[in-house]
């Protein structure tokens, strides 16, 4: 069994509540929109049972997170202004969005294009 990745050395929200800082203990830092966030939620709802139930989510732009929850010692929940809250983010899913913020974020706005919707 796998010991669970460590609290980041930095979890923080911003005044504006639309950026989450993370700071690993590695030096790894991270500046995650709530945007991003939200549309790349680890819930079912956005991410479906299978890659091809995947959502694209639009008109989030403004979104903000509302609170952090932490989850035990190896996740937090991310409250949002829009009543999402089902989303476990785990540290290294966290660690992931951060590492594949550009290419994800790409995919995203292709897929909202693709199928006509928007950011707002």
């Amino acid at each position: 069994m796998s010991t669970p990745e460590p609290w980041p050395a930095e979890l923080r929200v911003n005044a504006a509540k639309d950026l989450l800082s993370i700071r690993f203990d590695n030096g790894e830092n991270y500046p995650l929109a709530a945007e991003y966030l939200r549309v790349e939620s680890p819930s079912a709802e956005v991410q479906g049972h299978s890659a091809q139930e995947r959502r694209f989510v639009p008109g989030k732009r403004d979104v903000k997170i509302a609170t952090l929850e932490p989850i035990g010692h190896y996740a937090v929940r991310i409250i949002f202004d829009d009543g999402h809250d089902s989303g476990l983010y785990t540290w290294s899913y966290l660690r992931e969005l951060g590492r594949e913020r550009e290419k994800r974020w790409g995919t995203y706005l292709r897929g909202l294009a693709d199928q006509g919707l928007t950011r707002d």
